[in-house]
C-alpha cells in the first residue's frame, strides 16, 4: 500500500488528487502534528518532501529526504527492489 501525506486541508487534498487521477489516498494533516511527530515540519510551517517505507511490522526501513519530484516514481520502485518487496502482479 503506498499513500501521500500533506499538511493542506482535506478538500485541497482531495482536489489535487483528482487533478492528478490519483490511485492513492493523500491523507491530511493541517494541524501539521504528524507531520511534526515525523521531523518534516520545517520553520516556516511547510513539510519537507521526504519518503518514507514503512514494513508491514509498522517500522521505518528507510526514509529518503532527497527526493527528486522528478524521479520521484523510479526512486521509490529501485528503493522497495532493494528492501525486498515483491513487484506487485496486474500493473
Amino acid at each position: 500500500m503506498y499513500l501521500a501525506a500533506s499538511v493542506d486541508p482535506p478538500q485541497t487534498n482531495k482536489e489535487f488528487a483528482q487533478s492528478l487521477d490519483a490511485d492513492y489516498p493523500i491523507l491530511s494533516d493541517p494541524d501539521k502534528k504528524v507531520a511534526e511527530a515525523y521531523g518534516v515540519l520545517m520553520p516556516m510551517g511547510f513539510a519537507n518532501r521526504w519518503t518514507f517505507y514503512i514494513g508491514p511490522d509498522g517500522k521505518i526501513s528507510h526514509i529518503d529526504t532527497k527526493v527528486n519530484v522528478d524521479s520521484a516514481g523510479a526512486d521509490i520502485a529501485t528503493e522497495l527492489g532493494t528492501l525486498g518487496v515483491p513487484k506487485a502482479s496486474g500493473r
